[in-house]
C-alpha cells in the first residue's frame, strides 16, 4: 500500500521544515558559541586589567613617594637660597652705607 499523495506532500512539508530548523538551530548553536567565547574573552581581559591595576598601584606609590622626597629637597633648596640671597642683600646694604662714603658726600 502506499501512502496517499497528500500524506507525502504532507512528509515532504514536514521534512523540509526539520531542515530549516536543523538551520536554524546550527545558526543558534554558532551565535551561542561565539558569544560564550566573547564572555571568556571579556572575562579573561578583566582579570587582566585587574593585575595591571594592581601593579600599577604597587610601582605608583613608590614613584609618588619618591616625587614627594624631589619635591620637599627642591624647596628646601628654594628656601636656602631666599636666605643667602636677603643675606648678601643685608651685607650689601651696610657696605654701601658705610660712613666713610657718607662724609666724602657731605665735603
Amino acid at each position: 500500500m502506499s501512502p496517499s499523495p497528500e500524506a507525502e506532500a504532507r512528509l515532504a512539508a514536514l521534512e523540509a521544515e526539520g531542515e530549516e530548523l536543523d538551520t536554524a538551530l546550527d545558526s543558534i548553536e554558532v551565535r551561542l558559541l561565539g558569544n560564550q567565547a566573547m564572555l571568556q574573552t571579556w572575562q579573561e581581559l578583566g582579570r587582566r586589567h585587574q593585575e595591571v591595576t594592581q601593579l600599577h598601584c604597587q610601582t605608583s606609590d613608590a614613584h609618588l613617594v619618591a616625587m614627594m622626597k624631589h619635591y620637599n629637597k627642591q624647596e628646601e633648596k628654594g628656601r636656602q637660597l631666599r636666605r643667602r640671597r636677603s643675606g648678601v642683600a643685608a651685607v650689601d646694604s651696610t657696605v654701601l652705607t658705610s660712613g666713610k662714603a657718607s662724609k666724602r658726600r657731605n665735603n
